[in-house]
Formats: structure tokens, sequence, C-alpha cells
């Protein structure tokens, strides 16, 4: 930063310079030479004169003026016009030392180097030690005081961690596996989705081995000039062995460790040329280097082959999204700074997270906390967290959205037939809570939690997920009749739809097509059949048929339970939100309590809300075709 401001400054002095120069040349009259102003000196017909540094005005006995210009040979000036009284103003310039004549006819020469080293320095990303340093590693090196990871801090990946436990020990003790000819792997690659954790459990390695730790991304050794990258990977690997023993971590390799043949010109060849000298310098290892490689990518399938054989990255290392124990572990982890509330139930939260990352997990720990702290609380508690997951998942709460008392009734009955055909059919998740709070683009959901994580789900519960994506649109035509349902259901119908297509197409649940895969072919024309016209019709025949047989089973529950419909409607427009405890108590038709924290200000203002069949004293407003609900959380 101090460099670059000291250029600027010196280009602002030279450019203050050549603005004064060309500002001081006077245009108080004609130019004339030196002889003439001498001859006019020594013939009295000077009445004065004006000297600027090397410039003279000089002005006549009949008051004209004139310039011209002395040169440094003439030191007898001022003798003469004081021999001849002319008067004078100012005092001629000094003739210039002979560095300063070198400084000012180089000057332009250095100041063009300067800049083109400034420009350099700027496309080389600034790195130390100027542009002849351009090939050096930009790795930073992190010492074993620096490395506080350890593998407590690593939750979630136990497998993961079993497999990296052998690189820590043999770092601790390389003589342990060697004097049983053991050869530890010399690479190790972590693949995984993104936010796994793969960066920070290499960094455990390095911190429980007490070694130093080399961290570079992948990015880091292609530059614009074709070599660059190979004087980098040399250099990274020659420091190495000056710390080893050591672990070298190169985040996303596929930056540069790509298949090879894409291409000859340009960035392939350089990244080709960082590529091969990778793999030399990973061949030319001696087994008791005491150096580690440890590698991170999200897409394994593009790496060179040669860059994962036996030899070079000889293991690699699948950390996956955690499971349900997993979850929990990451959580009890992130929350270790976090003052938290009585109620907070870790397996909840894990259960309510299918598809998370830990660093998904750590954003819900810090949203639950910053709504804790925008409501002024010491201690954080389950209803931050649940609205934290609800914001991840969904968005925030459009409070300011106005809705008429008929749309929020509608939202009501449409998550109530949700809620009551999800709580009945067999082997559905189990309801977590029912919320008519738009969020996103949902103007309501009903939440359902599985028990466990999903590995394989059975045919009976698929179908029962198919009757509970359809239960919200059989609740609207039941309450307001088949020509008022709205379009809110569109994307219920896409996901029932998906559903039962794959388990004739994907899953053999079809009861007249033997179990096959069918597979269908995307083209820029749309998906084209690779199979027969019969064979097509007989796919659409039984998907139609899964959903017909699953519409009517919730049409029947719902019929059966219209009541209980009304009954929950009435609970979401009092509530806006009712729990798992408030749904069974209305599923066994018993009194509804209210939800933890309702208060008598809540019961008032409930009094207050417009009910069905009141005037409607809201402004409608256009409200797009969102979906009432995404049919299930899990």
């Amino acid at each position: 930063m101090v460099k670059n401001l000291l250029i600027w400054g010196i280009i602002a002095v030279v450019l203050i310079a050549v603005f004064n120069q060309f500002s001081s040349m006077s245009n108080s009259g004609p130019q004339v030479d030196y002889v003439t102003f001498n001859s006019d000196i020594t013939s009295g017909k000077l009445k004065e004169v004006h000297i600027n540094g090397k410039e003279i005005t000089a002005v006549t006995n009949n008051n004209n003026s004139y310039v011209t210009y002395i040169p440094y040979t003439d030191l007898k000036l001022m003798d003469e016009l004081n021999l001849n009284k002319v008067q004078t103003f100012g005092t001629p310039e000094e003739k210039p030392s002979l560095l300063t004549t070198i400084l000012i006819s180089w000057f332009p020469i250095i100041f063009l180097i300067g800049f083109w080293i400034f420009i350099m320095r700027q496309m080389q990303g600034g790195g130390k030690g100027g542009p002849m340093a351009v090939g050096k590693s930009k790795a930073k090196m992190l010492t074993p005081d620096q490395v506080k990871t350890k593998f407590t801090d690593v939750a979630g990946s136990e497998e993961a961690k079993q497999e990296v436990t052998e690189v820590v020990d043999f770092l601790r003790d390389p003589s342990k596996y060697q004097k049983l000819g053991g050869r530890i792997p010399k690479g190790v690659l972590m693949v995984g989705p993104p936010g796994t954790g793969k960066t920070l459990l290499a960094k455990a390695i390095a911190g429980e081995a007490n070694v130093p730790f080399f961290s570079m991304s992948g990015s880091d050794f292609v530059e614009m000039f074709v070599g660059v990258g190979a004087s980098r990977v040399r250099d990274l690997f020659d420091q190495a062995r000056k710390h080893a023993p050591c672990i070298i971590f190169i985040d996303e390799i596929d930056a540069v460790g790509r298949k090879r043949g894409g291409g000859s010109m340009g960035g392939h060849d350089e990244r080709e040329q960082t590529l091969n000298q990778m793999l030399v310098e990973m061949d030319g290892f001696e087994t008791n280097s005491g150096i580690i490689i440890i590698a991170a990518t999200n897409r394994a399938d593009i790496l060179d082959p040669a860059l994962l054989r036996p030899g070079r990255f000889d293991r690699q290392v699948q950390i996956g999204l955690p499971d349900m124990k997993g979850r929990e572990q990451i959580l009890a982890v992130h929350i270790r700074k976090v003052p938290l509330d009585n109620n907070v139930d870790l397996s909840v939260l894990a259960r309510g997270t299918p598809g998370y990352s830990g660093a998904d997990l750590a954003n819900l720990v810090n949203e639950a906390a910053l709504f804790a702290a925008r409501r002024n609380k010491r201690l954080v508690s389950m209803d931050e967290f649940e609205e934290a997951k609800d914001k991840i998942n969904m968005g925030t709460e459009r409070r300011s959205l106005t809705m008429t008392t008929e749309q929020l009734t509608n939202t009501a009955y449409h998550e109530s037939g949700h809620a009551i055909v999800g709580y009945l059919v067999p082997e559905h998740d189990p309801l977590h809570k029912v919320t008519i709070i738009p969020r996103g683009r949902a103007l309501g959901v009903a939440f359902f939690l599985p028990e466990g994580d999903q590995i394989s789900q059975s045919r009976t519960k698929l179908e029962s997920m198919i009757s509970t994506a359809y239960a919200g649109r059989i609740a609207e035509g039941l309450i307001y009749g088949e020509d008022k349902i709205t379009s809110g259901a569109s994307s219920d119908i896409r996901y029932a739809s998906n559903v039962a297509r794959a388990m004739v197409t994907e899953w053999g649940f079809s009861e007249r097509l033997a179990p096959i895969y069918f597979e269908y072919e995307e083209s820029s024309y749309g998906p084209m059949k690779k199979i027969s016209d019969e064979t097509a019709r007989i796919i659409d025949e039984d998907v139609q048929a899964i959903i017909k047989r699953n519409y009517d089973r919730a049409h029947k529950l719902l019929t059966d339970n219209i009541d209980i419909l009304h009954a929950m409607k009435d609970a979401l427009l009092k509530y806006e939100t009712i729990s798992a405890k408030q749904i069974a108590e209305l599923m066994n038709r018993q009194p509804v309590t209210p939800p933890d924290g309702w208060t008598e200000k809540d019961e008032h203002a409930a009094k207050k809300t417009p009910v069905e069949g009141e005037p409607k004293t809201e402004k409608p407003v256009d409200i797009a075709p969102d979906d009432h609900s995404s049919d299930d959380n899990s």
C-alpha cells in the first residue's frame, strides 16, 4: 500500500513540474535571440529586466517588451546589467550540476521502468519480492504454534478422521511404520460437497501432528505467463523439504489438476505444465521425506488419472454430508460459545436439518444468535433456532404482505389438509409444525421431520407422500368447491408427479412392467423417449393410476375428518403457527392449548382478527402464483 502511494506521488510530482514548466512561459512579448538582448544592453535601449529562472522579460525605453532565455554559459550577465544601469528584478538560474543534468535527462526512462514494474506487480497480485519473484510460491506457512485446530474441533466425520489418524501417527513417529516396511501415503485427496469440513480436517491433521502447515489454493499456481505455475510448484516443494516433516494442503486442486488433453495453447498449456511439474515432484519424493500432501476437491471426477494413481494421491477420503448423529455433534461444536436456554434440544435440531453441511449448521447457529440479539435476549432459545431454520429453508418472513381474510382462510385450509393426511397415512414422517406465515414464495408450510436419516423409502411411504401432497388442493375443493381451487398447489402437483413417475420408471413399482430402468434422454427439443410407444403408454397409465389411487385416499381421509379440518383452520387463523402438541390435540378432537409464549396480549389481538364471514376491510393485493407450501421438509 505504501509503495503504491509512493509511485502515485511521484507521478503527481512529475505532472506538477511539467505544468509549472509550461505555465512559467511568459506571453508578455515576442521572443528574440540572446545576442540581440546583449546588444540592447550595451546600446542603452533597455529600461528594466525581469529575470525568472532562465526566462528574461526585457522592457525597452519605448515600453515595448520581449522575451529571451539565458544560456548557462553567460556568467557576466548581472555585471553587464549593472554597468549599463538597467533596473533588474530577480536573479538568473544557476547552472545545474552534472548529477542534476543526468537525473533530468534520464528521468523519463527511469519513470517508464518504474511504471512497468508497478504494472507487472499488479498483474501478479502484488507478490513480495517484485517481478523477479513471480515464480515464487504463494503458499502460506503456519507454524505448529499457529495451528490450533484439533480433531475435537471436527465433528460429523468420524470415518474420515479414522482414515487420516495414521497420517498423524506417521508424522509423529515415522519409524513405527518404516521398521515394518510400511509406506505412508504420499498424498491424501479429500472429496466431498462444499462446506463439509475438508479444509478444517486438514488443519486438524497438522494441529494433531504438530508440524508446519503449507496452505495454497490450486488457482494460485496458474498465472498468465507460461511456466510460472511450474516454477511455483518447484518452489513450494523446495520450501516443504526445508521444513520437513510438514503438510502441504492444496485447496480446490481441480483448478490445476484437470484431465490433460483439453487444449495446447494459452491457459491449457500453462495448466498442463503446472500439473506435469506437480506429478514429477510427487513422484520424486523420498519415502522417508516426511512430506504429506493433502488436497481437497468436490469434483474428483474431472481430475487427471495420473494424479490419482498409487504413489501420488494414494488415498481418497470421502467426506459426505453428515448424518443425524453427525449433525448433532457438529451443532455441539458450534454452540460452545453460544449461551443456550434450557429448552434447546440438539437432537430435534439435527432431525430437522437433513441435507445440511457443517457450514450450513454453523450458519444456523449464527442466525439463531442474531435473532436472540435483536430481541435483547441473554440466552438463545429453541424459538430462535426454529426461526433461523425457517429463514434458511424458505427465506425471511413476509409480514409486510397484506392478505385478505379469504386468502388467509384458504391458506389455513390448504395447510390443514396437508397436516391431517400426513398425520393419518402410514409410514409418513412425523408432523412437526404447521404455519401460515408467508416466507419466500410459500404462503404457508406444513413441516414433517424424519425420525432418522433416510437411505431408502418403501412403496408405502412413497404413496403416503403423494397423498399428503395432494391433500392441500383437495381441502380447498371440499370447502370452496372444485371450481374455486387455486393455483397454489402447483409445486405439490409437480412433486407428486415426479415421485409417481420415478416409482414406475426408476424404482420398479409398476404393476404391469418388469422392474426395468426406463431412460429418458434430454435434447434441445425436450425429453426424447428411449422406449417404445407401447411402453410409454403403459408408464403413463401406471403413473395416473398411482396418482388417482392416492388422490382418492386423501379425499376420503379429509371427508371423514372434515370437523378436524375446520378446527385446525381456526387454530391456524388464531395462532398462525401450531406445533406437534397442538396438532395431536386437534387430531384427537381435544381442546387446543395455546402455544408456548402465548400471552394475554396475543389473546386480545387474536380476538380482533377478522374471521370468516366478517366484512373484509383489508385492501386486496395481487399475489403471484406462489406455492402454499413445500409439501414435505424431509
